[in-house]
């Protein structure tokens, strides 16, 4: 009985863990942005995490620098599973203009699959929402399968 009314309560709030992989931080603005009474994505039951093991959905900016690249993949690998990773914005899934750099060794998906990619350099807030609405029911999926 206990475990069901958790399941469902969980299913509602996913909590983000937002890792910045090489970002010129403006998809990491925008992720801010999506949290004050403007947007108020927590009223939708989105709340930032402050560590990984406490997150549902991970949120990768950047492309993925060699600098950063362990520690990208040291906190996923933290985050409990079932989880789901988004990429926001297009230099994680692309490198966008950092292509080519001796210090990009990104993609992300060279590394670990992506559920939810959002593009844009910097998506509209609005697609933000829309993909961490799709990243919830990715997640629903996902523990219904467990």
């Amino acid at each position: 009985m206990f475990k069901k009314l958790i399941d469902n309560s969980a299913a509602r709030s996913p909590w983000l863990f937002h890792i910045n992989a090489g970002s010129c931080n403006g998809c990491d603005i925008e992720l801010v942005a999506l949290l004050t009474p403007r947007y108020d994505v927590e009223r939708l039951g989105f709340k930032l995490a402050g560590t990984p093991r406490h997150a549902d959905i991970v949120v990768v900016t950047g492309p993925v620098t060699a600098q950063s690249k362990d520690r990208v993949l040291r906190t996923i690998a933290q985050v409990p599973d079932p989880k789901v990773i988004v990429t926001l914005g297009s230099c994680p899934r692309s490198c966008n203009v950092f292509r080519g750099s001796y210090s990009v060794v990104g993609p992300l998906d060279k590394y670990v699959p992506i559920d939810v990619s959002i593009a844009g350099c910097t998506p509209k807030p609005e697609a933000i929402i829309d993909g961490l609405a799709l990243a919830t029911q990715i997640l629903k999926e996902k523990r219904g399968a467990k």
